[in-house]
């Protein structure tokens, strides 16, 4: 391909440090119409976002087209959510140029650190789900998988939190405030998306009754993409987004007879599709517009696959052979029915043979243990929203069933268990259900979650499909969460092992031998240090705190959720605080508490847990008596630009969840990566980074899964554990009495009430003290720092197997079955 060259500049396409530096004043310029007096640094940040642009366009025209000439099977992954925060430094990162990039800056007398900053978060997911998705994206790239992502362009991401008066208070995510540089909008890529209308019938020719929707309404689904590059390997995927737009034309008559609003109002309505992203509390509430966000999703992703799948071919019986489509939770899993019903009333196929081919291009991760999180929706929404889908789905489960009685035998409780639609009054499609039936595979999380889904929450349908379930742990990107948040460690790692880390994370085993070097023990402390001192400078400007960058920073980030245990965290903050106020010159290490994350608008309690940490801040941060030894601060609208300063800069990572109800996590793996130690149960992939890191590496306490299961069956008593222990009882005590909160007393009831009057379900009160005692031995290492250090570099050195990389190679070779090209040259 030619490059237009101006003085020896290759404009648009070049990745030195000369054309980089002429496209960015280029398009500040011509593009944006700005000059030295009228530019702004937004102006300067989408300048340069535009002049990465130019680069990755080229190469994902390039990849797309070697994909298509190659005729290679596709991976299509399906997601409610992609939390892929801010762009820039991640798009340069795996361009590898961030350094010429800022060097091209500093020629024009640009800071890029200062504009990197000023790029809003892309908050399009809540939390863990959403990450994991954007984290897969950038590994598919990085392998050379031929795949797509297919989600939502919401106007609204997350809501951005504010914390007033120690309270937690939504206001409106703008993410586009100012527009998005980062995507293209395809207006020519749009499909109809059918909601509402009737089953109708049409005799064929031949004799046979069709099914057909009818009188349907219409929304567009307009196409936005976003260039998502491999490392360094010349190919660029992307992340195709849709947003909803009205298929109707304004009411002019309306309009024009001065009724302005019944003229919008419809548009506005269908428009509303894809307005706001639905804050998960991980309770599931069957919500209509939520089931419309599903279908949207579904149907126009499906019509863009099939699409595209007919272009190279017309034999449908090959769509397995050139199709995987990955459903990231229940939320897709109208994609079943979805492919049933185009291939039924479409392409006129038999059921058989469009049932297997549905089966075997789909497939379905499952991401919770708790039966209240999973996707029930009402049959009387569902017959009225997607009447077509529920007819297929009730003969899906007639026909399913019947297998059942023929396999396993007519045990009616155990086809009342296993049935796709419940029974009753109100009765459900479970989405759980369907996803397991109509897939060619399901997968768990974590080894302890796949084995936990399969002994317990879908015991039957194991038992039915034994070869169905598998296990695909979690992984997290090292480009992001090491090379890109971390850069200084990047530096340290490569200068002494090589660079092969970046993309064969096992490599930092080669660190293993260096943990006992003090030379290499000093230089990781100064890092940790700086990257301290760095969150130290934000916490004073964004919460008026001085905390001390000597001190252990033991962080939890993460949804605030009961059984994630920010209770606990917080109950030892108190304990902490009581023993330092009975004896100031108490030997212990200080410590920094550091809190973050977002509670769901509608959880009350957990909003009440926010207010109860800022109030114990309150208390503690201005108590004289324990300031220089004990520090305790949340910091507001938990995002992933503040993970990236916040991860790098922890000693301790708390990921102390009940026993069995963590699918995996994956905030435990970036921060050990960043060479912080864990205090955690054995739950999720805390199980799996025990194993890799060594158990005289991580603080593992409390209660197992066994036990917690044993324990509910005979009776759990949490006054038992209250009256059994005195510093528990006192923290309790203090938080009933309104010792945090001496201006409502009864504020905090709610929390006691849960723990002492309610049972407890969490079961924060049983495993306290066994997390008290580990806390303490943790404090006696941090005053060993050279011990330290070294336990948090194996931590570094040992967590390879986490990288998503090898997750999706997993997912590949067991799954899909896509080729890896690995690394396609520029043309």
């Amino acid at each position: 391909m030619s490059k237009k060259k101006n003085n020896g500049v290759n404009i648009r396409s070049g990745m030195d440090k000369d054309s980089l530096r002429e496209d960015i004043k280029l398009h500040l310029r011509h593009t944006l119409a700005k000059d030295e007096y009228s530019t702004t640094n937004w102006d300067r940040y989408k300048s340069v976002a535009l002049t990465v642009m130019d680069r990755l366009n080229d190469r994902m025209l390039n990849t797309q087209q070697h994909f298509y000439k190659s005729d290679a099977k596709r991976v299509y992954y399906l997601s409610m959510e992609y939390l892929i925060g801010r762009l820039l430094d991640n798009m340069l990162v795996n361009l590898d140029v961030r350094d010429i990039v800022a060097e091209a800056l500093d020629e024009v007398g640009l800071d890029y650190e200062d504009i990197r900053e000023h790029e809003w978060d892309a908050g399009l997911g809540n939390g863990g789900l959403g990450r994991l998705a954007a984290c897969f994206l950038d590994s598919m790239a990085t392998l050379g998988i031929p795949a797509i992502g297919h989600g939502i362009r919401y106007d609204y991401g997350i809501f951005y939190q504010k914390i007033q008066n120690g309270y937690q208070v939504e206001r409106p995510d703008l993410w586009l405030k100012y527009g998005n540089p980062w995507d293209i909008v395809r207006p020519k890529v749009q499909y109809p998306v059918e909601f509402y209308g009737n089953q109708g019938t049409v005799n064929s020719s031949n004799g046979n009754v069709h099914y057909k929707w009818e009188n349907t309404h219409r929304v567009k689904a307009v196409a936005y993409d976003t260039p998502i590059p491999g490392y360094d390997n010349g190919i660029v995927n992307y992340l195709r987004l849709w947003k909803a737009e009205s298929s109707a034309a304004i009411d002019l008559k309306s309009f024009n007879q001065g009724q302005y609003i019944d003229a919008v109002r419809d548009n506005q309505l269908e428009e509303n599709i894809s307005r706001v992203l639905y804050p998960n509390d991980k309770v599931f509430v069957g919500q209509e517009l939520r089931l419309k966000q599903e279908y949207f999703l579904v149907s126009a992703s499906l019509q863009d696959i099939i699409r595209r799948f007919k272009k190279m071919s017309s034999d449908f019986t090959k769509l397995p052979e050139k199709v995987s489509i990955q459903c990231n939770d229940t939320h897709p899993n109208l994609a079943i029915p979805e492919l049933m019903r185009y291939l039924l009333d479409e392409e006129h196929m038999d059921w058989d043979k469009a049932w297997d081919i549905t089966k075997n291009t789909m497939a379905y991760t499952n991401h919770t243990l708790m039966p209240e999180a999973l996707e029930k929706w009402p049959v009387s929404l569902m017959r009225n929203l997607l009447p077509r889908h529920l007819h297929i789905i009730y003969e899906i489960n007639r026909r399913f069933l019947n297998d059942v009685k023929i396999k396993l035998g007519d045990d009616k409780n155990r086809l009342s268990r296993m049935s796709i639609v419940g029974e009753g009054e109100n009765p459900v499609v479970h989405m759980a259900h369907l996803g397991i039936v109509g897939s060619r595979k399901v997968n768990g999380v974590a080894a302890l979650h796949s084995r936990l889904l399969k002994e317990s929450m879908f015991k039957d349908f194991n038992e039915m499909y034994p070869d169905k379930f598998t296990n695909k742990t979690n992984g997290i990107t090292p480009r992001r969460w090491l090379k890109q948040c971390n850069p200084k460690f990047s530096e340290l790692i490569t200068k002494h092992i090589g660079d092969d880390w970046i993309t064969k994370l096992d490599e930092l085993k080669g660190l293993n031998k260096l943990a006992d070097d003090k030379e290499f023990q000093k230089a990781f402390a100064d890092i940790k240090v700086e990257n301290k001192k760095r969150l130290a400078d934000y916490i004073k400007e964004n919460n008026n705190l001085d905390v001390d960058p000597n001190s252990m920073f033991d962080i939890q980030i993460k949804r605030i959720h009961e059984y994630k245990r920010q209770l606990m965290a917080a109950l030892h903050v108190i304990t902490l605080y009581n023993r330092l106020k009975e004896n100031p010159d108490l030997d212990i290490a200080p410590r920094t508490v550091i809190f973050a994350g977002k509670a769901a608008p509608g959880y009350t309690m957990a909003k009440l847990h926010i207010k109860l940490i800022n109030s114990i801040g309150e208390v503690v941060n201005n108590d004289p008596d324990v300031s220089d030894k004990l520090k305790c601060v949340f910091l507001q609208n938990y995002s992933v630009s503040l993970a990236e300063k916040m991860i790098p800069a922890a000693n301790l990572s708390e990921q102390i969840s009940t026993a069995g109800m963590e699918a995996s996590g994956t905030g435990n793996m970036k921060f050990a990566l960043n060479g912080a130690l864990t205090i955690g149960t054995l739950d999720g992939a805390n199980v799996e980074i025990k194993e890799e890191v060594g158990d005289d590496n991580i603080f593992i306490f409390g209660l197992e899964v066994e036990d917690v299961e044993q324990m509910r069956r005979e009776g759990y008593n949490p006054w038992n554990y209250y009256n059994g222990n005195e510093e528990l009882k006192k923290a309790l005590d203090q938080i009933r009495d309104g010792h945090f909160s001496p201006e409502n007393k009864e504020l905090f009831h709610p929390i006691i009430n849960a723990l002492l009057h309610e049972g407890d379900y969490f079961m924060v009160l049983a495993d306290y003290e066994a997390y008290v005692k580990r806390q303490e031995e943790v404090s006696e290492l941090f005053k060993d720092q050279d011990e330290w250090n070294r336990k948090a570099i194996l931590n570094a050195a040992n967590i390879g197997k986490f990288s998503s990389d090898r997750t999706i190679r997993d997912y590949n070779d067991e799954i899909w079955q896509a080729p890896e090209i690995g690394e396609l040259k520029p043309e």
